[in-house]
């Protein structure tokens, strides 16, 4: 490359620094972070950022579930010292369905421990598979009370995802 060359990718590159430090400059405060979320709103109270977290349990193994539900009570206490609100879905479908089913969850009291604990933490089991384990069984599946039921595990961490929650696999 030539010394015009050399010197025109450097005035390029020069421009676009100056550009892009203007935008940060006239940003709105959106793009500025915690600012926003401690600003006051206009009736004077503060608007809080309300955390969401997905953990997906799809593997019938214990070690698997102790570990959603330590990562669900760790992600709850974190956020509640701190005044914070927070959601968490423990979200279960194929093997992992066995976490919320009444006769095989090996986490069964941990699960009503800390249902009876919190409202922060909530449980779901896909439909899809309930169905299909019944019908492989030759029965009908019960899950745990603590257990809401929804039509399909995987279409649901889809839909939080695309509403901003943020999706963990233990």
């Amino acid at each position: 490359m030539t010394r015009f060359g050399h010197v025109m990718r450097l005035a390029a590159v020069c421009a676009l620094s100056v550009c892009a430090g203007a935008l940060f400059l006239i940003a709105p405060p959106v793009a500025q972070g915690k600012e926003l979320a401690s600003a006051p709103t206009a009736q004077g109270v503060t608007d809080k950022k309300v955390h969401r977290l997905i953990l997906q349990v799809n593997t019938n193994d214990p070690a698997m579930m102790n570990l959603a539900l330590n990562n669900a009570t760790n992600v709850e206490q974190y956020y509640k010292e701190r005044g914070e609100k927070v959601e968490i879905e423990v979200v279960t479908f194929g093997p992992g369905l066995h976490m919320l089913r009444d006769d095989t969850s090996p986490v069964r009291d941990r699960i009503k421990a800390i249902a009876e604990k919190t409202t922060s933490i909530s449980f779901k089991a896909c439909g899809n598979t309930q169905e299909n384990m019944g019908r492989v069984e030759n029965k009908a599946v019960q899950l745990l009370a603590q257990a809401q039921l929804v039509k399909s595990g995987v279409v649901r961490v889809m839909e939080l995802q695309e509403q901003g929650w943020i999706y963990v696999r233990p």
